[in-house]
């Protein structure tokens, strides 16, 4: 069972997920040249799975929202839709090799780039979501080579083994990170003992600077940046540790030994509001809430609770709720983000992702199982709920909203729904 939650944990793609919209302005520098409708990252706006989207359907049809296109020949590969004004962005993997496709919004395919080899060890293919920025896009594969290329060809303008430049090692299942830009900089994690975080300059790939972290291997995490008292910090988890930088120079503010897990998976990327950071991590470890200095240059645990333990699907926060999955209870709860108590649960959800759109909840389990959801103040109210096309336990792929679409990857497969409201 713990070699099975050790693979989807780091398949999260996010997958994550997940992703696109614009960065929240206190957090990250958009160039003025570029719109908010050309940038998308993964999990949204500001990499925490809600997406600002309005008038979006609060039920379903029986047999689920009526699917407007699907592509069914991306390959192996567990990364999310990006999605913005010129098309949609995805990855996947066909015989070991990797490609990045552009879809326009018909579903047309308007190129497929080969980027080479691929993870083909535990459960192939690309696990990472394309990160979009303008005329550029960024994506790092299995193998830590990260590629920039350009949206409207697809054409490679600059790649680099990222791995092997900062003399890291790969890792048990394979390098997978959502990418982050902060203006000029794109971050990202090799594990090196010296280069550990590095940030780069994104229009060339040239190292801006290497932080020695933790010292540690990478561990799945996609960071976040935040704003602390007028300093800018990129957070992130590597193999045994939490660990906060200075995102100008990289320079290591705090780290916080993370308990348990001996496979050093941490997929879970923190969320961080109004001086306080939420941290959540799967195996049975679960969650904790840190209240930040006001420098930003130390922290203090505030509570802490090990019931909300999913290793991949991550949780969303709507004012003082957090909701997300029990893994090890089998169940989908709501904390209370104050204390960390438990308000209520459900079992008719189980593991899985979760994102957040017009007030509702759209929970999606590992064996395909789609709901809508309405949080209340007691309980979870299952509007709607259906079961996607795809065998086995593989829907792990975060689902993606945009402009009135919900956007499903599985495996070899994006299906695009409409959810807006006529």
């Amino acid at each position: 069972m713990k070699t099975l939650k050790s693979i989807l944990a780091i398949l999260f793609i996010s997958l994550f997920l997940v992703q696109c919209s614009y960065f929240q302005n206190t957090e990250t520098e958009i160039s003025e040249e570029i719109s908010p409708d050309e940038i998308c990252q993964w999990r949204g706006p500001n990499r925490n799975g809600i997406y600002p989207e309005t008038n979006l359907l609060t039920q379903w049809p029986e047999k689920g929202p009526e699917v407007i296109w699907e592509f069914n020949e991306l390959g192996m590969g567990y990364s999310s839709a990006a999605v913005t004004k010129n098309g949609v962005f995805t990855a996947g993997t066909i015989d070991s090799i990797s490609y990045i496709y552009r879809f326009d919004h018909e579903g047309n395919l308007v190129w497929k780039t080969q980027l080479g080899p691929e993870w083909t060890k535990t459960f192939p293919g690309m696990r990472s979501t394309p990160l979009i920025y303008g005329d550029k896009g960024y994506i790092i594969n299995g193998l830590g080579k990260l590629f920039c290329f350009e949206t409207k060809t697809g054409n490679i303008s600059w790649q680099k083994d990222i791995l092997k430049e900062c003399n890291a090692s790969n890792i048990q299942h394979g390098i997978n990170e959502n990418l982050l830009i902060d203006g000029d900089k794109i971050y990202c994690t090799p594990g090196g003992p010296d280069t550990n975080i590095v940030a780069l300059n994104r229009k060339t790939g040239d190292l801006r600077w290497a932080s020695k972290g933790s010292g540690e291997k990478s561990a799945y995490c996609s960071p976040l940046l935040i704003e602390v008292g007028g300093t800018k910090f990129l957070i992130t988890m590597t193999f045994k540790s939490l660990v906060s930088v200075n995102a100008k120079n990289g320079e290591v503010a705090w780290t916080k030994t993370l308990e348990g897990d001996e496979y050093g998976i941490h997929a879970q990327t923190p969320y961080y509001r109004d001086g306080y950071l939420f941290v959540q991590d799967g195996y049975e470890i679960g969650c904790f809430m840190l209240k930040l200095s006001e420098d930003g240059y130390s922290y203090e645990e505030i509570w802490k609770n090990k019931i909300l333990d999913e290793t991949n699907g991550h949780s969303v926060v709507i004012g003082d709720n957090i909701f997300g999955a029990a893994e090890t209870k089998k169940q989908f709860v709501c904390l209370d983000w104050n204390t960390g108590e438990i308000k209520y649960n459900t079992r008719e959800i189980s593991e899985g992702t979760v994102i957040a759109a017009d007030g509702m909840l759209y929970c999606c389990t590992y064996p395909g199982q789609l709901s809508l959801v309405k949080p209340t103040e007691k309980n979870f109210d299952i509007v709607s709920s259906i079961k996607l096309p795809g065998e086995g336990n593989e829907h792990i792929a975060h689902p993606v909203i945009k402009d009135g679409r919900l956007y499903i990857r599985h495996i070899n497969s994006l299906r695009v729904y409409s959810i807006t409201r006529s």
